[in-house]
């Protein structure tokens, strides 16, 4: 299966007659283009209007998540609808199987956090309760699918090894490894399949140690002092959920299939390649590291043929 990829576009009104003839090319070379957030300069209606302009009516299917910048001028919402108006499956914290000419895929996204936003608040005026439930929505979309191919789609870093080229300092503010460690759980969750991954379904709560995600129990909350602080220097702790195991080894993991690709943007001056623990290959699609209007990977394996 053939994955196109890319984030970062940061559309601006007049853009579209420039940007539409590159990704219908898209449908030509793939068999499903995925944006991976901050699709829109500033957030603003028009924008997001330009943007529509560029992606409907593509002859394959389009899936995307927002980013930080989608969210700018308060209008997440209404950007989201704008785009399944115009064809585009949009997730937040879901799920969705999509039929493809080389078979079906599975598709998971949430727009993600970086850890100081848990202290500072995210995007669309996400909580810390919220930031941290992110981790689990995507851990139990990925574990609900039931395809031989699942792809998981964020615009945070979900690893730090994405974020070489960036300033250390920065890393803290362009992802977490909390959704890494939630990629790499979903195997393990989809053993116990059952519980949707509706946002608000599951609870979830940070715990003291900076990197770890408590599994979620009854009223769980974030302390009321709120999560450890992000180190320094800038650097991620190792992350895990308890109960989980990595991919291809363990109890569990027969139940579920390995996600393919994780796929990410936001790292402007980041690396494209990198791994999660477990194993996923993981793709920085920003548009100034892929250096293209999109990337295109063979899955499973993640290699770049375009």
């Amino acid at each position: 299966m053939r994955v196109a990829a890319v984030g970062d576009l940061h559309v601006v009104p007049g853009s579209a007659f420039r940007l539409r003839p590159l990704y219908q090319r898209a449908a030509i070379v793939a068999d499903v283009l995925l944006l991976a957030g901050d699709l829109t300069n500033d957030g603003e209606l028009d924008s997001a209007a330009e943007l529509c302009t560029v992606v409907r009516g593509l002859d394959l299917p389009v899936v995307a998540v927002l980013g930080n910048h989608d969210h700018d001028a308060g209008e997440g919402p209404r950007v989201a609808a704008m785009l399944g108006d115009a064809g585009a499956i949009v997730l937040d914290g879901t799920a969705a199987t999509i039929g493809t000419a080389a078979g079906p895929v599975g598709v998971a996204g949430v727009t993600g956090f970086a850890d100081n936003h848990l202290a500072d608040g995210g995007p669309g005026g996400r909580t810390p309760e919220d930031a941290a439930a992110d981790a689990f929505h995507l851990r139990d979309a990925l574990a609900s699918l039931d395809t031989d191919v699942r792809i998981a789609l964020t615009h945070y870093a979900p690893v730090r090894e994405t974020l070489t080229g960036e300033a250390p300092e920065l890393h803290r503010f362009l992802g977490s490894s909390l959704l890494g460690a939630a990629i790499d759980g979903s195997r393990a969750a989809g053993a116990g399949r059952g519980t949707g991954p509706g946002r608000g379904a599951t609870a979830a709560r940070r715990s003291g140690m900076a990197g770890t995600l408590d599994p979620p129990g009854p009223a769980s909350v974030l302390p009321s002092d709120g999560p450890a602080p992000a180190p320094a220097d800038g650097s991620w702790h190792g992350s895990v959920i308890p109960g989980s195991v990595a991919p291809g080894s363990g109890a569990g993991a027969a139940d579920a299939p390995a996600t393919a690709l994780a796929v990410h943007g936001h790292a402007h001056h980041g690396q494209e390649t990198g791994r999660t623990p477990g194993g996923t290959p993981v793709r920085n699609v920003a548009r100034p590291v892929i250096v293209a209007p999109f990337a295109v990977y063979q899955v499973p394996g993640g290699a770049r043929i375009g």
